[in-house]
């Protein structure tokens, strides 16, 4: 393959660095022309040392501060950018090839959307994009000739096992996709005990090297949430065709099941590694960095259905789904938020599904035909559940 030049939107985060990791096995194969953080300026001073980017964006003010005054020492330093807008210039840079969208949120929109509209390979990792604007970035990306490849491990899975399908005949082919979900770190534990959980223990997982906003999406299972709402925008299936199960060992990542009754499933470690490396260099195949799958260390695989009271967060992305509209960018919205406030410890891990319920009952649908239609309710709903945090929490 010829070097492909390419973008990473939220390099510093866990999937940022792990594509780097992946670049950096196969060095002759990626160009790292920009990178792009928030404020994460002496993890993105060493990327610069060690890729020699082009570009760099800093879309924190006073972290862009720290930079330059940190940056006089750099040998070949990089055009910089400040502020959200500068994410959107490198996502829509000539030049590049490939963007990995892997911002956190909907702070990755804006830059996602420029991707798809610039006719990019889009990487993406930023699912919560996809589910506040998802009808909207596929027809962006195919009336650009973009290309969308999913990077969260399920979808890349579930991916793989669909490249025999041709001419995207998924309705008279796929029964049934199955998208599998460790648990977190509660899956055990009493259900009367979670109020009492705290963020460090909500971020531990137990498979998994993820950020603290994501790892608590785990922990409250409305990532997954998230998942089954990607996986049906993505692969164009409805909502009872896809089904969540818990497989606490994380082997399984996905699987398929066609209407002749076979099933194909994908296998492998959990480690990000393996669906980028996949998504980076497709249709080929590169070196990841990570072990080839030992069967026989599997020696006991679990699988069996989620438990709706202990993950009520998971129910309710499910009817958010069959309501669709309005209702998964709102629920995105207020997830962030409850998230967040979880985080900083203004509310317990138990109130996060109450906080998101009352937004999505308290706020207006309205029509998601425009980018600024997606981020007017997304403002309104994030505005909601401030209100109602600093109600319960005194």
């Amino acid at each position: 393959m010829s070097a492909r030049n390419i973008a990473i939107l939220g390099s510093t985060g866990s999937v940022g660095k792990s594509t780097l990791d992946v670049i950096s096995r196969n060095p002759e194969k990626f160009n790292v022309v920009a990178l792009g953080v928030r404020k994460s300026v002496d993890d993105l001073l060493e990327q610069i040392n060690q890729f020699t980017p082009s570009y760099v964006v800093v879309t924190d003010e006073h972290a862009a501060k720290e930079y330059l005054k940190k940056s006089k020492n750099l040998i070949r330093a990089p055009q910089l950018l400040i502020g959200d807008d500068g994410l959107e210039v490198i996502a829509s840079l000539e030049e590049v090839d490939c963007v990995m969208a892997a911002i956190v949120g909907g702070a990755g929109l804006l830059s996602t959307l420029k991707a798809a509209k610039s006719g990019k390979t889009v990487l993406l990792a930023n699912k919560e994009a996809l589910v506040m604007a998802g009808e909207l970035l596929i027809t962006e990306a195919k009336n650009n000739n973009a290309t969308l490849l999913p990077i969260d491990s399920e979808h890349n899975a579930v991916f793989q096992c669909m490249q025999n399908i041709f001419n995207g005949d998924v309705d008279n082919a796929v029964q049934r996709i199955t998208l599998t979900a460790s648990g977190g770190p509660f899956l055990r534990t009493p259900i009367d005990q979670l109020e009492y959980v705290t963020p460090d223990q909500a971020c531990a997982h137990p498979n998994w090297k993820m950020g603290r906003k994501i790892s608590v999406d785990s922990a409250t299972m409305m990532n997954k949430g998230l998942e089954v709402i990607e996986a049906c925008l993505l692969f164009g299936v409805n909502v009872s065709n896809v089904n969540v199960v818990i497989h606490p060992q994380s082997i399984v990542h996905a699987m398929v099941a066609y209407k002749d009754g076979s099933m194909l499933s994908h296998m492998g470690y959990p480690d990000m590694r393996v669906p980028i490396s996949h998504a980076i260099a497709w249709p080929l195949r590169i070196e990841s960095g990570v072990a080839e799958l030992d069967i026989t260390e599997c020696d006991k695989l679990e699988f069996f259905a989620p438990d709706y009271e202990r993950f009520p967060c998971l129910q309710m992305a499910l009817e958010v789904q069959k309501t669709g509209g309005s209702a998964p960018a709102i629920m995105n919205a207020a997830n962030e938020v409850a998230v967040q406030s979880f985080l900083e410890n203004e509310i317990k891990f138990s109130q996060i599904f109450g906080v998101v319920s009352n937004t999505i009952e308290s706020v207006e649908p309205v029509s998601m035909d425009s980018v600024q239609s997606i981020l007017q309710i997304d403002r309104a709903a994030r505005e909601v559940t401030k209100q109602h945090i600093q109600t319960i929490s005194g």
